[in-house]
């Protein structure tokens, strides 16, 4: 079976992930949240390290709620900086926090997450035809307009190359490597 050339064959939950989530259209706004924190989490470190952390993060992060973690406060900035089972970076933490409470105001205004993030690609997966690791973009236009607008929400540690790989991830871009078996799977 070929995958994506990224893919390390060794780490059977990398595997899994590419398999069965990664560039799969991706609608609910919890998820959509899940992934913000997620790739947030990412800045600077490698994508591996984070999902190994993913439990941790659901647990840390009240199941990936925005509400209920749009209101933690420095106490709880602080217990989460004890917490093993995250990445304990004071400003990413923060930033989480901020990003939730900002998610929400995106919501109130757009009717959801999912109806402002799509329109970054006009509500279709932008399809790439990608084949070895070299034909991989880090940023595409769409992730600098999408950077450029989160930062202005209140979002922080989503950059260019952070919102490209959110795009990958939730489907808005289909990175699928052309001889791999999940392309055919999405639309």
């Amino acid at each position: 079976m070929i995958r994506c050339p990224w893919v390390d064959l060794s780490k059977p939950d990398y595997v899994r992930y590419h398999d069965e989530e990664w560039g799969v259209p991706v609608h609910d706004d919890r998820t959509l949240f899940e992934f913000l924190i997620l790739e947030s989490a990412q800045a600077g470190l490698s994508w591996y390290t984070v999902l190994r952390k993913r439990a941790g993060y659901h647990a840390a992060f009240a199941g990936f709620d925005p509400e209920a973690v749009a209101r933690f406060t420095a106490r709880d900035v602080d217990r989460l900086l004890l917490d093993p089972g995250i990445i304990r970076h004071r400003r990413k933490i923060e930033a989480a926090i901020a990003g939730a409470r900002a998610f929400l105001a995106v919501q109130d205004r757009h009717g959801s997450f999912d109806s402002y993030l799509w329109r970054f690609v006009d509500g279709r997966p932008i399809i790439h035809y990608l084949k070895t690791l070299a034909d991989y973009p880090v940023t595409i236009p769409q992730s600098d307009a999408l950077a450029k607008d989160l930062k202005q929400r209140g979002f922080a540690f989503l950059g260019s190359t952070t919102c490209y790989a959110l795009m990958q991830a939730v489907g808005l871009v289909n990175d699928h490597s052309r001889d791999c078996f999940c392309r055919h799977e999405l639309p």
